[in-house]
């Protein structure tokens, strides 16, 4: 009896350790199955969003409009905020890291939208700040003159001489 317990308790053992080598190859292989799925789920979903803008934003109507700072000496913007057709699009307040990449040359796109072909009135207002915390503000007008087919617009901020320029793409 003691013997068939001995044999008994081994074949349990041999087959825990086989099961965990299988176990092993088998996660390994699962790993790389769901490394597999988030790679396509991360293709599908860009391509999902430019499905989206296309439906959402078609190139006949759409305009977008994106900041960029124009100061090579530092300041720090703090807000921003675009009206078209005199209603208020974009309102946006900035973390230092956004601040820092558009220091850097970073543009950022603040409002993407529909519009009719014609002429549509865009107003601009920032805040912004010197290091040593001198306080700039400036408004601008532009007339944004849409066609058919996209149209985009940089709004330059440049706050050290506090004024804003457009710029069509």
């Amino acid at each position: 009896m003691f013997r068939i317990l001995q044999v008994i308790l081994l074949l349990v053992l041999a087959c825990t350790v086989n099961a965990q080598s299988v176990s092993r190859d088998d996660i390994r292989g699962l790993d790389e199955q769901i490394q597999d799925v988030k790679k396509d789920v991360i293709d599908l979903t860009a391509t999902l969003a430019q499905l989206e803008e296309k439906l959402l934003f078609p190139s006949n109507t759409q305009v977008a409009l994106f900041v960029s700072i124009a100061d090579e000496k530092p300041f720090e913007l703090e807000s921003v905020e675009v009206k078209l057709n005199g209603e208020i699009v974009a309102h946006h307040l900035y973390t230092y890291r956004e601040i820092e990449s558009l220091q850097k040359g970073g543009v950022q796109k603040i409002y993407t939208g529909n519009v009719q072909a014609g002429a549509h009135p865009l107003q601009v207002r920032f805040i912004g700040k010197t290091p040593s915390g001198k306080e700039y503000r400036a408004n601008a007008s532009y007339q944004v003159d849409k066609a058919v087919g996209p149209k985009f617009v940089e709004i330059r901020i440049s706050g050290t001489e506090s004024e804003i320029n457009f710029k069509d793409w």
